[in-house]
């Protein structure tokens, strides 16, 4: 199976040569968002509804078979349909037949699996079918499926796996920031960068995330220095305006909107009802809502998907609304 690194493909997609098929694993959540999001977003935005289809395999309706159709349907006006299975080893693994009962065999479950599996021998080359794997305990760095399954077969040949792993694999992750860093143009000094790490606790995915949120709050600064990180991880005093989350999305200041939510979870704000309310700000129209009505639809997808990983994926809530609040406001 070809495998490829993260910004390998990203380099694909922004010459909108992708693969008919990928595989995306690993135990960086972060990472596998923004990878399954950039595939998406190399479909012009007004044609997205018509050319990109975001398939949450968690839901019981999605099938092989509705995969299949989606991946089979010709593209409109651009040259590539994307079609993206979150959650993927819910369709794809043996379901067991009840409490406490062994997984079902392989040959029980091809029936189910058999419309995809016609599919993979030869996969449309005008879609780009994209299957994003939860980690699981044990095996971070893998496809949650047994080896000797038809279906685990038929992914390995037909598809191109993605690891998001670490950062990037990347063991040095002092390295890693300063790279990142460089790549939109900052210096970091070396003191900021261990003041970050020490805050994230050295776990990649939180590092990814802080690294993100830091170089937009010092973005224009030319250089970071720890006073930065400090500022961007200082604990807000909570000042009783429970909607002032919302009045910073709705300004588009996503420093502001991360310092007010990282107020709102310290004063013990619930994940979900901090969603629920950035979702009524969304789809409250004119003249109450202030939400640029141009971006509403494009930030009701980024909402229900964060919905959707908020619920199933098990990462971080945190983690999760943060990058939802840096989409909203780019």
């Amino acid at each position: 199976m070809p495998q490829l690194s993260p910004d390998a493909v990203r380099q694909q997609i922004a010459r909108s040569e992708t693969d008919p098929v990928y595989l995306i694993a690993g135990d960086d959540e972060h990472e596998k968002s923004a990878l399954a999001l950039a595939f998406g977003e190399m479909v012009e935005e007004g044609l997205r509804a018509f050319n990109v289809e975001r398939l949450y395999a968690t839901d019981r309706a999605v099938t092989a078979l509705l995969v299949t159709e989606a991946a089979r349907t010709l593209p409109m006006m651009v040259p590539r349909r994307v079609v993206i299975v979150l959650s993927a080893e819910e369709m794809l693994a043996p379901k067991k037949k009840g409490r406490g009962a062994e997984p079902e065999g392989d040959e029980d479950a091809a029936g189910d699996l058999e419309p995809l599996l016609d599919y993979l021998q030869d996969p449309s080359p005008t879609t780009s079918l994209v299957f994003v794997f939860s980690a699981v305990d044990g095996a971070p760095d893998a496809i949650p499926l047994a080896k000797n399954l038809r279906i685990t077969k038929a992914l390995a040949k037909a598809g191109t796996l993605v690891l998001c792993t670490g950062l990037d694999g990347s063991k040095d992750l002092s390295r890693w920031v300063v790279e990142r860093a460089k790549a939109t143009g900052l210096e970091i000094d070396r003191q900021a960068v261990a003041k970050l790490l020490e805050l994230a606790g050295r776990d990649p995915g939180r590092i990814r995330a802080d690294v993100e949120k830091l170089l937009l709050f010092a973005a224009g600064a030319g250089r970071i220095t720890v006073d930065h990180v400090a500022a961007m991880a200082g604990t807000p005093v909570h000042h009783g305006d429970d909607w002032a989350l919302v009045r910073q999305l709705e300004a588009g200041n996503p420093a502001g909107a991360l310092r007010e939510l990282q107020a709102a979870l310290d004063n013990g704000g619930v994940p979900y009802q901090i969603l629920g309310q950035i979702g009524y700000a969304i789809r409250t129209p004119p003249p109450r809502g202030r939400f640029p009505s141009r971006r509403v639809p494009a930030a009701v997808e980024a909402l229900f998907r964060t919905d959707v990983a908020m619920k199933s994926s098990g990462g971080d809530p945190r983690v999760l609304l943060e990058r939802l609040i840096v989409e909203l406001c780019g």
